[in-house]
Parts: structure tokens; C-alpha cells; sequence
């Protein structure tokens, strides 16, 4: 009996998945239970496992895109497949088995192997196979104009694809986007073109933050099993702008605005597939502990790619931490449909100027883009200040380390 694999249902709204890696060859024998393949969809990545044992036969190929429901592989349960291999290849296995090429057979025109001594000497010095040059003379014989005409038939080749719209030119590749990487360029432009995006800017005085973690972070190492970082302070502080100023964790719908009355915050987390945005759910009820610990999970499943659709959707307010890359300071992307998002970026030792005298103090340049529709000027401008005054005050965060 055939039993039929196909494209699985992940998410209400999505239609198409794009077959990211197969696990097991054509051919190959599967038992249930198996991990057959990966697919992606523009938010996460689904593993399909085997529910029936048998020979698969593979139908889409890694890299194609397909409608949900569409038949992607089969599984004979009455043909015994060959013993599993090795995958070849960076961590992808391999597309259905071609068909078996039969043999070469002797041509049936009457091609003459006997050529002129010029033309051996022009396909020695071109370095020509002699298969490939279309003979005009006499029995098939390929002539000097033979060769010209092949020498030249190559030369305007590249120029040709060179001027074909869409061809790549010589030194570049053409590689498909991921379902990912489209979406985030989707979401991305839809962002530009639909809110109207201003970022406004502060700096904040780690001192402070950074004195506790000194203080504290072997004894949290110890009693929690996490290291103690900054993400957790950033998002209590922002969670007290959020509440500060409503409006930054709200969204438009249409000439509604929908206020949140729940703290889910999304932290972006860079990937070797494209940025993700785990959602810390009611961050606002989390300790510092717990906090850590959901971020250190999160982040591993996304660099894994191991993120559901329900971790990634819901947030109502983002933070970009682009700092851990180096960056001194950037204008981030809303990320649709919420209002605001705050950008994070390196923490520099700089002298700064504190009761009439010059110190050095670690400082961070914070950035907050928000959608100038629903957040004015002085909204945005007393989020960070409040941001900023409980990062240089956390004893108002009512921290317990």
C-alpha cells in the first residue's frame, strides 16, 4: 500500500511551505516515527516525521516551494527501500534519484573521425572536444570554418547572457530567497510604506546595571543556571516606559487604536536564516530569573530553527539588540502592527560630564522608532527618558537578583 505525504497544514494564513531539507533519500527504507524533511514557511520551520514504514519516493525537491496539502513524497509499504546513507552535502540530502542514463550509443549519421591536420591543430590549441563542433563536410567531416564558427559561437556567449534580462553576469550567482527572507522584505517595505516612522534618540548611563551584574552574576549563575545579561533589565525598564506611555504598546486598526493591556515582548534574535521575534509572553509577570531563562531558550530555538509560529506572533513591542554586533546606533524597523520598537546598540566607554566634572561612564545609545500616526513627539521623547531614568535607577524596577 502507498501511503502519502504531504505539504502539512502549519498556520491559519499560510498557504505554501518551501521544502528546506530532506532527511532521508529516495529510495531509502523509513520506519515510522523517522524524521523525513524540514520545511519552512515564512515565519518557522516544521519537521515532518514518517507515519507509515516502507521505500520513499521523493516527489519535490529541496528549495521548491508547494501548496499546502500537495503531495510531497510517498512510502511503499510492500517494496523493502535500500539501507539509510549518509546524507551528502552541507546538511541537505539529495533530490529524487535521476533516471538510469543509458549507455552511449554509436551515432547513426554518417560523422567521419578522419579530419584535416589544421583542424586537429585548432581543436588542440582551443582546447576543443571535437564532439561538440557540428561537421559540414563532406561525411560529417567538421571543417576549419566549423571550428571559426564554434570559436565564435562561444566567445559571444557570455555577452549574451550578459544582455538577457534577469541572466547573471560573469562573478555573480542567483540564489532564491527563503520563504523567511521574502517575508521579512515584504514586511519590512510594508512597514516603510504604510506608518509613518520616526526615531527619536537617548543615551543611558550603564554604571549602574553594570555594578549589579558585577555584584550578582556568580551567586545568579549558581542558584539559576543562567547567566545574568542586560536584555532582562532592558525589557522590565521598557515594560515601565510601556506603562508610562500606553500608547507605544498599542496598534491601529483601520481608525481604531487597539490598546494592550499585556506586556508580550518580542526580542529580536539574528539567524543564519534571517532576523526572528521570539515573544516573551506577559514579560511584565516575569523575574529576572525567568526572564533569562525564556531568553536563552528562545534564542537557542531560534538559532536552531526550532521557533512555532505561536512563539514568534503576538507581540505588541519589540527590542533590537544591534549593539551585539558592534552597532553604535541605528534607526530600527517597526515590526507591523505594532507601534514601537527599541534599538539597543554598543555599550562605549565615553567621558560624559556629571556635577561640573569630566568621568568616564559605559554608555548606550537607545533608539525608539514609532509610528509618528499614533505617537507624538513627546510620547516618544518621555518613553526613553523613562526608560533611561529606571536603567540608571534599578532599584525602581524592584529587581530581585
Amino acid at each position: 500500500m502507498i501511503h502519502n505525504v504531504q505539504a502539512p497544514s502549519v498556520g491559519e494564513s499560510i498557504t505554501e511551505v518551501g521544502i528546506l531539507k530532506w532527511h532521508k533519500e529516495s529510495g531509502q527504507q523509513v520506519r515510522p516515527g523517522d524524521l523525513l524533511l524540514e520545511v519552512e514557511t515564512d515565519k518557522a520551520t516544521v519537521e515532518i516525521v514518517a507515519e507509515s514504514g516502507g521505500a520513499l519516493k521523493i516527489l519535490k525537491p529541496v528549495g521548491e516551494r508547494v501548496p499546502v496539502g500537495e503531495l510531497i513524497a510517498t512510502i511503499d509499504d510492500a517494496v523493502a527501500g535500500a539501507e539509510a546513507r549518509p546524507v551528502t552535502g552541507p546538511g541537505r540530502a539529495s533530490a529524487p534519484a535521476p533516471a538510469a542514463t543509458p549507455a552511449p550509443q554509436p551515432a547513426t549519421g554518417p560523422v567521419s573521425t578522419v579530419q584535416s591536420p589544421a583542424v586537429r591543430k585548432a581543436v588542440t590549441e582551443h582546447h576543443l572536444d571535437l564532439s561538440q563542433i557540428p561537421g559540414t563536410g563532406k561525411d560529417g567531416r567538421v571543417t576549419t570554418g566549423d571550428v571559426a564558427d564554434h570559436l565564435a559561437r562561444a566567445a559571444s556567449a557570455p555577452a549574451r547572457a550578459a544582455t538577457a534580462p534577469g541572466a547573471p553576469r560573469p562573478g555573480e550567482r542567483r540564489v532564491a530567497m527563503s520563504m523567511l527572507r521574502s517575508r521579512i522584505a515584504e514586511r519590512l517595505v510594508q512597514a516603510q510604506q504604510t506608518a509613518a516612522i520616526l526615531t527619536t534618540f537617548n543615551e543611558v548611563d550603564l554604571s549602574a546595571i553594570n555594578a549589579l551584574r558585577a555584584e550578582h552574576k556568580e551567586a545568579f549563575k549558581v542558584r539559576h543556571g543562567v547567566s545574568l545579561g542586560y536584555m532582562s533589565f532592558f525589557t522590565l525598564a521598557s515594560i515601565a516606559a510601556l506603562k508610562t506611555i500606553p500608547e507605544v504598546n498599542a496598534s491601529i486598526d483601520g481608525r481604531d487604536i487597539v490598546y494592550h493591556d499585556t506586556y508580550d515582548i518580542g526580542v529580536a534574535v539574528g539567524t543564519d536564516r534571517g532576523l526572528v521575534v521570539p515573544v516573551l509572553r506577559d514579560a511584565d509577570k516575569m523575574s529576572v530569573a525567568d526572564l533569562e531563562k525564556s531568553l536563552a531558550q528562545l534564542a537557542t530555538k531560534a538559532r536552531d530553527g526550532k521557533l512555532s509560529i505561536a512563539e514568534m506572533s503576538g507581540g505588541t513591542f519589540t527590542i533590537s539588540n544591534g549593539g551585539v554586533y558592534g552597532s553604535l546606533l541605528s534607526t530600527p524597523i517597526l515590526n507591523l502592527p505594532q507601534s514601537g520598537i527599541l534599538g539597543m546598540h554598543k555599550i562605549q566607554d565615553r567621558p560624559v560630564v556629571l556635577n561640573g566634572k569630566i568621568e568616564i561612564r559605559p554608555m548606550m545609545y537607545l533608539a525608539l522608532s514609532y509610528d509618528h500616526r499614533l505617537i507624538d513627539g513627546k510620547g516618544a521623547v518621555t518613553f526613553l527618558v523613562t526608560l533611561k531614568d529606571h536603567l540608571e535607577h534599578p532599584e525602581k524596577l524592584g529587581l530581585k537578583l
